[in-house]
């Protein structure tokens, strides 16, 4: 049988999970993923935990003694979800050792509400970090405006940081700079760059979701032909920055000095239209070093019949540009559309991580109270978390 996941990470696609629970974790299901599926990292988001909480009983003795301490409820989210993370590290650690520490990293992100606020951001980037205690974490980090010199802070006192809610060109433009003047004062503190490592995250699927909108509104004939085009455009052109900037002399410098790149992270890569074929933002992207993270059903549909067909990014610049060029031709405006993606990303997250909290609250009650099955207690709530739609 053809192995098309092998043949995915051949090409140079790390394949990443985008899921994460203790149901998962103690059944040994993630492992079976990294040792069958040649899954070499994690991604999770509040959303991924209410669901976790909702769905799984296997909380229940942790929720008891938190319950029992008398913890906050944003304590309490913050101690179940490093608990899960601090796991999967572990899991994963195989996969970290064998690349060098370029795979094999899970990530937590920062709360959501923080941001466009940038101090604050630091200060909880860094409190995770000790937390979870593992090399191969990494902190998520919004790269809204306020979020790039968090970023930067960050990774200057030597923690690992997955920058998530890219949709923009330009906004990359200033995460990977954020990126490189992090290294290099992470160099100045004395931090040993090898093992500091970064994802840049580019959300892919909303793009087409919003533009489409925007395309169907138009109703032309020229306006349908462009539907389910922007996506991988945009990502395409994103490829083309990130190998025009880790190709510089000033990338060199820190590459000499031991340092890894940004690697680009294609993030909300299962399919959202079903007319769409389900494994079209995987097949689309492949590249050298790049990273897609997919539900573990996008992951079996690539396994059952995804293609590789090779470098599918790097020789189809000017198309990916014609396809953008073409959009604004037609009045759909490339700033507005992931100047809205990303302000309403924020707003997902931030709802998502509110819902998760009256999970939390509803299961610190139940435990409390000494309900049978405290982890379903959360069902309630959680459900209209997951009913949000996965953050990636």
């Amino acid at each position: 049988m053809t192995d098309r996941l092998a043949q995915l990470s051949a090409a140079g696609v790390a394949i990443w999970l985008d899921d994460l629970s203790r149901k998962r974790l103690s059944s040994g299901g993630l492992d079976r993923l990294r040792r069958e599926k040649h899954v070499v990292g994690v991604t999770s988001n509040p959303t991924i935990f209410a669901k976790a909480l909702s769905d799984s009983d296997v909380y229940a003795d942790q929720l008891r003694d938190l319950a029992r301490r008398g913890v906050s409820v944003e304590e309490a989210a913050r101690m179940l979800t490093a608990y899960d993370v601090r796991w999967a590290c572990d899991v994963m650690r195989p996969a970290y050792d064998a690349s060098g520490g370029v795979d094999g990293r899970v990530s937590l992100e920062v709360d959501p509400r923080l941001a466009y606020h940038t101090d604050r951001t630091i200060a909880e980037a860094k409190a995770l970090w000790w937390l979870v205690d593992r090399p191969n974490l990494f902190i998520k980090i919004p790269a809204t405006e306020a979020g790039l010199p968090a970023i930067t802070a960050t990774l200057a006192e030597g923690i690992s940081v997955n920058v998530t809610l890219i949709f923009g060109l330009d906004r990359y433009d200033q995460v990977m700079e954020a990126f490189l003047a992090g290294l290099e004062q992470a160099r100045a503190n004395g931090h040993d760059l090898s093992t500091i490592g970064s994802v840049a995250s580019f959300f892919v699927s909303r793009v087409d979701t919003e533009v489409d909108k925007r395309l169907d509104k138009l109703g032309s004939d020229q306006a349908k032909a462009m539907m389910g085009k922007a996506a991988v455009a945009n990502a395409r052109l994103a490829y083309q920055r990130y190998s025009r900037v880790f190709s510089s002399p000033r990338w060199q410098a820190l590459a000499d000095a031991g340092a890894h790149p940004q690697r680009p992270l294609w993030a909300s890569t299962s399919t959202k239209n079903p007319a769409y074929r389900d494994v079209v933002y995987v097949e689309e992207l492949v590249a050298p070093g790049v990273v897609n993270t997919m539900p573990e059903a996008t992951i079996h549909a690539f396994d059952d019949h995804g293609e590789v067909r090779g470098d599918t990014v790097t020789g189809a610049y000017d198309q990916a540009q014609q396809v953008l060029d073409d959009l604004e031709r037609l009045g759909v405006s490339y700033q507005d559309v992931v100047d809205t993606l990303e302000r309403e990303g924020v707003e997902k997250f931030e709802a998502s991580w509110l819902e998760l909290l009256d999970g939390v609250r509803a299961s610190l009650e139940a435990a409390e109270a000494g309900a049978e099955s405290p982890g379903r207690a959360a069902a309630g709530s959680a459900s209209r978390a997951a009913s949000i739609g996965a953050q990636k």
